[in-house]
């Protein structure tokens, strides 16, 4: 990549997020204050059967934070700005 292009999207990419982007963020890393997740995956091919599992489980599932606490903090951090809307009305909330 030519050096006169690299420097515009390296400052892009540090541009700041909304409150909306960060409500997005935040909200999957408050369920996973709720509840650790996860992936699990199974299949057989020519090369015989396999299986794969991911588990996440967060500190802040651990030490049992509010997943609403969680998620007014992640959005502060992000943006120095609340929510612009509770974690517990979100409409596309999971669970």
């Amino acid at each position: 990549m030519r050096p006169a292009l690299a420097l515009p999207l390296l400052l892009l990419a540090c541009a700041p997020l909304t409150v909306e982007e960060a409500e997005e963020i935040c909200a999957e890393r408050a369920r996973l204050a709720q509840a650790p997740g996860g992936t699990l995956g199974m299949g057989a091919g020519s090369g015989g059967v396999y299986g794969e599992l991911e588990l996440n489980v967060t500190s802040d599932y651990l030490m049992g934070r509010d997943p609403q606490v969680v998620y007014d903090d992640c959005v502060r951090k992000k943006t120095g700005q609340p929510p612009t809307r509770p974690l517990y009305f979100r409409q596309d909330r999971k669970g």
